[in-house]
C-alpha cells in the first residue's frame, strides 16, 4: 500500500504530537511492507512568522497533492492581538474549505483504565463509545454576512445551512450508525433557530432511506446535559458545525483528556485528520503534550485514506495496552505518580511504537 502523507504540525504543541504519531505510521509501514511517503509543510502561526499568511500556496499546493493531510494545531497567543481573518486559525479554515471536507468525525469512547480521570462515576462512563459527525463547512464559522464593526461596537456573524449540505453529512452520519449499532442521534436547537427548523426536517427526511437505523432528535442544550448523565445512551451524534465542535470537546470528559481525543474530516478531495486538542503554548517543548490522541489520528489516516483496518485497530489496541499496563502522561496522571508510570511526550510515544512492534510481529492482524 502507498500512501502520500503531508505533514502541517503547525504550532505549540502540534510538532511534538505529530512527531510521535508519524513514527508510529513509519513502524507500520516497516512492519507491514507498506510505502508511506512523507513530506511536511507549514501552517498557522509559524507560517506566519515566515511567510507572511497562515496558509503558504506551496502548503496548499502540497495538500492537494496529497493522499491526506495529518494537522498538529495551530494558533497562540503570540498571534492573539491579529485580525480574526489573519490569524492562524484562518489558515486552518481555508485549507478545510479547499480540501472540501464536510464530514468531521470526532470518536469519543471511555477506557477503563482512564476513569479516575473522568469526574463522572466509573458506572456512567465505562462502556460509552461515541461518534460525532459534525458538519465542517458550513455554519456561523462560515456563512456570510460576518464582521466586527469596531467603531459602532457590534459584530455578526450568520449561520446558514443548505438543504444539500445537510443531506450529505447526514448521509454519511446514517451510514456509519448502519455499520455500528444502527442508532442516530441528531442535534439541534429547534425550538429557536430557523436553521435548526431546517435541519430536523431534513435529517427526518434522509431517515428514510436508512429504515434499519433508528433515529432520534435532541436540543443542543439538553444534549450538552445528558452527554454528562447518560453518556452511554448515544452512538452516532450528528451536529451542525457549532454544536459540534463544543460537544465533542464536552466529550473529553469521558475519555478523561482533551489529548485523547483523535478526529477525520472526510468527504472532500482530500481527508484531513488532526486531533482536536489545541495548540497549548503553555506546555509546548516541556515533554508533557500527550500524543495518544494524535496517535489515535494516524490509526484513523489508515482506515479512511488507506484502507487498512487491521494496522489501524493494531494501533488502538497498542495504546489501550500501554495505558492498562499503567503509562501515563502528566494530563492522565492528576498528579498521581504513585499509581501510574509518568511518561514524557517522546516516551509514550516510544512505548506505543514497542507495544505496536509486539503486536504486528507476534498476532495475527
Amino acid at each position: 500500500m502507498k500512501l502520500k502523507l503531508l505533514v502541517v504540525a503547525g504550532d505549540g504543541i502540534g510538532p511534538e504530537v505529530t512527531r510521535e504519531a508519524v513514527a508510529v505510521l513509519r513502524i507500520v509501514a516497516e512492519l507491514e511492507g507498506h510505502e508511506f511517503e512523507v513530506d511536511e509543510k507549514r501552517i498557522g502561526g509559524i507560517a506566519i512568522d515566515t511567510d507572511g499568511t497562515p496558509l503558504p500556496k506551496e502548503t496548499l499546493d502540497a495538500a492537494l497533492a496529497s493522499d491526506a493531510v495529518f494537522l498538529g494545531a495551530v494558533g497562540g497567543t503570540k498571534w492573539n492581538a491579529l485580525p480574526p481573518n489573519t490569524r492562524p486559525e484562518a489558515g486552518l479554515l481555508q485549507l478545510r474549505a479547499a480540501l472540501g471536507g464536510f464530514a468531521n468525525l470526532r470518536p469519543a469512547f471511555a477506557i477503563a483504565e482512564l476513569a479516575v480521570n473522568s469526574p463522572l462515576k466509573p458506572e456512567v462512563v465505562n462502556g460509552a463509545d461515541i461518534l460525532f459527525v459534525r458538519e465542517l463547512l458550513g455554519g456561523l464559522y462560515f456563512g456570510s454576512p460576518r464582521e466586527w464593526d469596531k467603531n459602532k461596537g457590534e459584530a455578526w456573524n450568520t449561520m446558514r445551512y443548505t438543504r444539500d449540505e445537510i443531506v450529505r453529512v447526514a448521509r454519511v452520519a446514517f451510514e456509519l450508525a448502519q455499520k455500528r449499532n444502527k442508532k442516530l442521534t441528531s442535534v439541534d436547537k429547534a425550538n429557536v433557530l430557523e436553521v435548526s427548523q431546517l435541519w430536523r426536517a431534513t435529517v427526518t427526511e434522509v431517515a428514510k432511506d436508512y429504515p434499519d437505523v433508528t433515529l432520534e432528535h435532541q436540543l443542543v442544550d439538553s444534549m450538552a446535559m445528558l452527554l454528562m448523565t447518560s453518556p452511554r445512551n448515544y452512538d452516532v451524534v450528528l451536529t451542525e458545525n457549532l454544536f459540534g465542535d463544543i460537544l465533542s470537546d464536552e466529550s473529553a470528559v469521558i475519555t478523561g483528556s482533551l489529548g485523547m481525543l483523535p478526529s477525520a474530516t472526510i468527504g472532500g478531495k482530500v481527508n484531513l485528520y488532526e486531533p482536536i486538542h489545541g495548540s497549548a503554548p503553555d506546555i509546548a517543548g516541556k515533554g508533557l503534550a500527550n500524543p495518544l490522541g494524535a496517535i489515535l489520528t494516524s490509526a484513523l489516516i489508515l482506515r479512511h485514506s488507506a484502507g487498512l483496518e487491521a494496522e489501524a485497530v493494531a494501533i488502538e489496541t497498542a495504546v489501550r495496552r500501554v495505558l492498562e499496563e499503567n503509562f501515563r502522561t502528566a494530563d492522565l496522571a492528576r498528579g498521581n505518580t504513585t499509581d501510574f508510570t509518568v511518561l514524557s511526550t517522546t516516551e509514550m510515544g516510544a512505548k506505543v511504537r514497542e507495544t505496536l512492534s509486539e503486536i504486528l510481529t507476534t498476532e495475527t492482524i
